[in-house]
């Protein structure tokens, strides 16, 4: 959440001329000083109500966000925190559909005047808005510079509110437990500082007990889940299969098995409580495709 920059301000103070009664000068402090705790009080209290305060990301951090998600023609680029809208006006410039959500009203107003003197006002839109309570699930893309803290408390609605495969960007917080697929550095070329980008990839859920069949022999394997990290136990009738190289990728899990001469390279698409997708059987110098359809039968929650 971006707040709004404080603005310096020079007060200037009145000359009180020696006419003056001690009394009136008494009640004048005392109304200027009582307008002052007044201020005060109100501007704690609005930052108080913003999550992070409002620092722009430097346009070759935004340009390595965008770059690092893939972003483009056929996205919807959802960035939290909008600030000023640099994300969402760049993410508008490579094709994308975007939209900014900020609570800081100066800064919506900034946003769409921003958006104007670009040209992309047809492709954006920035919305007055509370990040933990707006609808992001639209979102192909979501990028933000926030929190550690305020992170890990989006985690939650980000991993259930999103389609699998939706890439999710950090500027330089992390998401505590939840390994990046990818970070990388970027040192800007005005400045010595540099900054850290994380990516993300909504993974579907996997965990659980699946079913299926291959030659009329029954298959199950178990996944045991941690975010995008999978631990696959695979059965062929009574038997325990050797399996390895388990991953999963937004919605699309691969693995092998192996049992006495036969290897089996299983990937698939999963869809809610289904997988579809193929296994390739080799077994010696024979090699066959065959297509593959797993139930889940129980769940590892």
């Amino acid at each position: 959440m971006q707040p709004k920059e404080k603005e310096n301000k020079i007060v200037e103070r009145p000359i009180y001329k020696r006419a003056l009664s001690v009394t009136r000068a008494v009640l004048s402090y005392a109304v200027l000083f009582s307008l002052i705790i007044l201020i005060a009080c109100n501007a704690n209290t609005r930052t108080q109500d913003l999550d992070v305060p409002f620092v722009p990301t430097p346009q070759p951090v935004v340009d390595r966000m965008l770059e690092l998600a893939d972003a483009g023609p056929g996205d919807y680029v959802i960035d939290l925190g909008s600030g000023d809208g640099r994300i969402v006006i760049a993410a508008a410039e490579l094709g994308a559909t975007a939209h900014g959500i900020d609570l800081d009203p100066d800064r919506i107003e900034q946003a769409n005047k921003n958006a104007r003197m670009a040209g992309v006002t047809d492709r954006v839109m920035f919305v007055e808005g509370d990040i933990f309570e707006e609808d992001f699930s639209q979102a192909s893309v979501i990028t933000m510079y926030l929190l550690s803290s305020v992170n890990r408390r989006l985690r939650p609605r980000l991993l259930d509110e999103l389609r699998p495969g939706t890439r999710v960007v950090s500027h330089s917080f992390d998401m505590g437990d939840w390994e990046p697929e990818r970070s990388v550095e970027v040192e800007p070329y005005d400045s010595n500082v540099v900054h850290h980008v994380y990516l993300w990839i909504i993974p579907a859920r996997v965990d659980g007990r699946w079913e299926w069949k291959i030659d009329g022999q029954s298959h199950s394997f178990t996944v045991a889940q941690h975010y995008q990290e999978v631990n696959v136990t695979l059965n062929a009738g009574n038997s325990e299969l050797n399996t390895s190289n388990a991953v999963l990728r937004g919605e699309r899990i691969s693995f092998m098995a192996e049992r006495g001469n036969r290897h089996y390279v299983y990937s698939g698409k999963v869809d809610g409580d289904r997988i579809v997708g193929s296994v390739q059987i080799h077994t010696g110098d024979n090699h066959r495709l065959e297509s593959w359809t797993a139930t889940r039968s129980g769940s590892g929650r």
